[in-house]
C-alpha cells in the first residue's frame, strides 16, 4: 500500500473519528472501502448512461425483427 495525504474539513474529520467502525477498523480501512464503493457506483453510473445513450434512439429491435416484440414473455415465478 502507498501512503497518501488528503485535506479534510475538521468537522468532517471529527465526525469520522466518532464513528464506531472507524474506531474499530481505523480511518484508512474505512476510507479505502468508501473509495471502492465510490468507484463501483461511478462505474455503474457510466455503464447505465452508456446504455441509456445507446438505446435512447427508440428504434426498438429495428425493422429486421419487426413484430417480434409481442412474442416475448416473462417467465412464471
Amino acid at each position: 500500500m502507498k501512503p497518501i495525504q488528503i485535506m479534510m474539513d475538521e468537522e468532517l474529520l471529527r465526525r469520522l473519528d466518532r464513528d464506531a467502525e472507524v474506531r474499530r477498523a481505523g480511518r484508512s480501512a474505512v476510507l479505502r472501502r468508501a473509495t471502492r464503493e465510490y468507484l463501483r457506483r461511478s462505474s455503474a453510473q457510466r455503464i447505465a448512461a452508456a446504455y441509456q445513450k445507446a438505446y435512447a434512439a427508440g428504434d426498438g429491435l429495428g425493422s429486421e425483427f419487426s413484430g417480434w416484440e409481442i412474442e416475448g414473455s416473462w417467465p412464471e415465478k
